[in-house]
């Protein structure tokens, strides 16, 4: 099955304008734009027949080509990420069996969660996307409660049912939990890893349905997906000691930055 990843890139984000371009500095002291880090995690996943980055802004494109990049140019009247890269797809003359949407703002992604995604997709016909799931241990879910009672946008959460279909994506932390967990220990609440995979026929379908109003309410673009009773797949996978964090807010990048200190990520 060949498989297509697409880097959506925009520059207009409404929480952080020209968050692509955002230099982010690794364990080696060199800076490097969160586009270039994006793409080099996804040039890392094996099995990969094409990586591009999709956008609508000449400077990202402008950026991307200089390190090396495939750019597919899209529209600026996509909404979102899934938009994008279905119309990059549909640039590209289709033709492939799965669409990975590794979105721009999560460097962090181990290539073995994408991977172990395409593998999880590739066994579940029934199911149109998939997406990773990543289970919280104490430190990460302090990290995510801590985010909300500052009022700042952080990471998504799922919920989903025994055959790992999901049952709901929050930006609040889902399900609740009066439980208290120390560092290490495993909780019951499981971060969202904002990456997809889509099989064609579903990637298609997706800008010609509207906007639902749970998408509009949690800004959440997989909900489309299940308020048009497409199947959502969430594949479980391991950390293997690597911290994981996305780019959602300026707060962010020291975050980001004191992980690949830690893990020695240049």
């Amino acid at each position: 099955m060949s498989v297509l990843i697409a880097i959506p890139a925009r520059y207009a984000s409404s929480r952080y304008p020209g968050k692509p371009l955002v230099p982010l500095t690794g364990a080696n002291g060199v800076a490097m734009t969160l586009i270039e880090r994006s793409w080099r995690a996804a040039k890392s996943v094996s099995g990969a027949d094409r990586v591009i980055v999709a956008t609508d802004d000449d400077r990202i494109r402008d950026v991307s080509e200089a390190f090396g990049a495939e750019v597919v140019m899209t529209s600026e009247a996509c909404g979102n990420g899934t938009e994008r890269c279905a119309e990059a797809h549909d640039v590209l003359g289709g033709g492939y069996d799965i669409v990975v949407n590794l979105q721009g703002d999560a460097p962090l992604t181990p290539h073995w969660f994408v991977e172990d995604l395409i593998s999880g997709l590739r066994a579940a016909p029934d199911a149109g996307v998939a997406t990773p799931v990543l289970r919280c241990d104490g430190d990460a879910l302090r990290g995510l409660l801590n985010d909300r009672k500052h009022d700042h946008v952080g990471g998504t959460t799922a919920v989903f049912a025994s055959d790992h279909s999901a049952m709901y994506f929050s930006k609040e932390v889902v399900p609740f939990t009066a439980q208290t967990y120390a560092g290490t220990d495993p909780t019951p609440v499981f971060h969202h890893v904002g990456v997809y995979a889509y099989r064609p026929d579903a990637l298609t379908s997706y800008p010609d349905w509207p906007v639902g109003p749970l998408e509009q309410l949690e800004g959440l673009e997989q909900l489309r997906f299940m308020e048009n009773g497409r199947k959502v797949l969430c594949v479980e996978v391991e950390s293997k000691g690597r911290q994981f964090w996305e780019l959602n807010n300026p707060q962010d990048v020291p975050k980001i930055e004191a992980m690949m200190a830690d893990m020695g990520l240049d």
